[in-house]
């Protein structure tokens, strides 16, 4: 019984995304930055999936011995894969510079970004989050991310660190 009420909490105090977060581009990467980041534990997944539009995927790049190879997921697969290490491993991902553009309805965000286990320590990981999004009555949503990591052969250039 307090497992279920414990449950409700949560479920009561998670929501979706927050109008001023949808309002704009920046406001919508943000976002996705901060649900994704925390100490060990639960993330609100019901706001994460309320910054994606309807269809949306998630995309990470691996290197396997055969080459490159993408990993296609939706924001619930997501969820699923990452929501099972958040709940054993803090983790903090933030961005160090984006580069916007924008035609109409859509745009486009190249953004750098750094991964820690705690906020201020040295990070683990760096690589470009390529963000693209929708407008539509709901305001921004996320259509597709699709990132990469740094690693030996592949530094990230200048022009996207500043």
């Amino acid at each position: 019984m307090r497992l279920l009420t414990a449950i409700a909490i949560l479920a009561a105090a998670a929501g979706p995304a927050r109008p001023a977060e949808t309002d704009s581009i920046d406001g919508v990467v943000k976002a996705v930055y901060d649900v994704i980041s925390g100490p060990a534990g639960p993330r609100d997944w019901v706001r994460f999936r309320s910054l994606f539009a309807d269809g949306a995927r998630l995309i990470s790049m691996r290197v396997t011995p055969q080459g490159p190879t993408p990993t296609v997921m939706t924001p619930d697969d997501y969820a699923q894969r990452a929501g099972a290490n958040f709940e054993k491993a803090a983790f903090y991902e933030a961005p160090l510079a984006n580069r916007v553009e924008t035609f109409g309805n859509i745009a486009h965000v190249f953004s750098t970004y750094e991964s820690r286990r705690a906020p201020g320590e040295k990070p683990f990981a760096r690589g470009i989050n390529s963000f693209q999004l929708v407008r539509s009555g709901e305001g921004w949503k996320v259509m597709t991310i699709l990132w990469d990591s740094e690693r030996e052969g592949n530094p990230i250039p200048d022009k996207y660190l500043k």
